[in-house]
């Protein structure tokens, strides 16, 4: 029997298909490397281009365009920021924001070109002038960036992948403020309220933090960014994984 996929279109799950329907979907650039599949046997949702099996390096290569800050929707609330790190201080994450909430906040002198910024077309967080179109959104000229300034960070975002309402839809987040005890996570409008349990798969694209864990939503955060979510028997893996993160970030 042939294996089954599942991928993810406009934050929905589709499938099940057959393999060959899959490799057709990227061959046609209906899908591309960064998009999430899935398949029995698989512990995580993973983007194309870091599964080995599929095997299609060169077309994913010339499939994945560069992230251009003009493609973006203005209304489309995908960007989180990274704080911090630019002034001197300790880094706290933020949104996510659209496109103009950015413009406004660039002009209001909050955010910089040396900011650090993530979206789900990144593969880290980037310095928002390193990014194609920063010329034309904040109608600047980028600032000089030296390499070690480009080393000063350059870990990948933490990230939550949720699914909700009979496991349909697809949600990610920017983790922050993670402990044993609960963390934050920064997403737009997640339809879960306080007091419910969800799961979530928690996975800095790094297998050395990644786990899953159970928990209750304890409160909404402003503007409805997100939610603090408070760990129900969290198993030792996940224990484990968590306090090396911790420890490597502090």
């Amino acid at each position: 029997m042939s294996e089954k996929w599942y991928y993810v279109e406009n934050g929905k799950r589709v499938g099940p298909i057959e393999h060959e329907e899959l490799i057709n979907l990227i061959t046609n650039k209906s899908l591309n490397g960064t998009d999430y599949v899935w398949k029995q046997g698989f512990e995580n949702w993973t983007q194309i281009d870091k599964v080995d099996e599929l095997n299609l390096p060169a077309v994913i290569e010339d499939e994945v365009p560069t992230f251009n800050l003009t493609t973006l929707d203005h209304n489309d609330k995908i960007v989180f920021l990274k704080i911090g790190k630019d002034r001197g201080v300790k880094e706290v994450e933020y949104g996510p924001f659209n496109l103009l909430t950015l413009k406004k906040l660039y002009k209001e002198n909050r955010i910089n070109g040396k900011t650090f910024v993530y979206t789900k077309f990144l593969s880290e967080w980037r310095m928002l002038a390193e990014l194609d179109g920063f010329e034309e959104v904040f109608e600047e000229i980028p600032p000089a960036i030296s390499d070690e300034d480009k080393r000063a960070f350059r870990r990948k975002p933490f990230i939550a992948r949720m699914f909700f309402a009979n496991n349909d839809q697809l949600f990610e987040g920017v983790c922050r403020d993670i402990s044993i005890g609960g963390m934050q996570v920064l997403v737009d409008h997640f339809p879960a309220q306080v007091g419910e349990r969800i799961s979530l798969n928690v996975h800095p694209e790094n297998s050395e933090h990644h786990f899953v864990a159970d928990g209750e939503i304890v409160r909404k955060l402003e503007g409805d960014h997100g939610f603090s979510f408070r760990f129900i028997d969290l198993g030792s893996d996940a224990v484990q994984a968590i306090q090396n993160y911790v420890s490597k970030v502090e």
